[in-house]
């Protein structure tokens, strides 16, 4: 137990501070836990959503110290990963020039 005055406030001072980390932790991990579900195909731009919400709780939560950096990082790379692999085929269609239409180089003119 602790015996001096600036001990004693430093318990209670970090016992208020583990509640709220431990919420903001709680929060965080539902958040990514709702991002990771299995989505519909038809529901994509609510998955995004809530990747989008998740990653920005992760920034919040490693800002504010309650996760290391480099945590946060991880997890969101491993969100995106994951997010990306959910809608690979919807974004190659529309990305990808149509046939015959492809962009050539520009020709390069020889210098004398």
């Amino acid at each position: 137990m602790a015996n001096t005055q600036s001990a004693k406030k430093r318990v209670r001072a970090s016992l208020r501070k583990r509640d709220r980390n431990r919420s903001t932790r709680s929060a965080v991990k539902t958040l990514v836990s709702r991002a990771r579900r299995p989505a519909l195909p038809d529901a994509a731009s609510l998955t995004s959503e809530e990747v989008r919400r998740a990653i920005s709780a992760l920034d919040k939560a490693a800002e504010k110290g309650v996760l290391h950096a480099n945590n946060a990082s991880r997890r969101k790379a491993r969100l995106m990963s994951a997010l990306a692999k959910l809608t690979p085929a919807a974004e190659a269609t529309e990305k990808a020039p149509a046939k015959g239409k492809a962009a050539k180089p520009p020709k390069t003119k020889a210098r004398s």
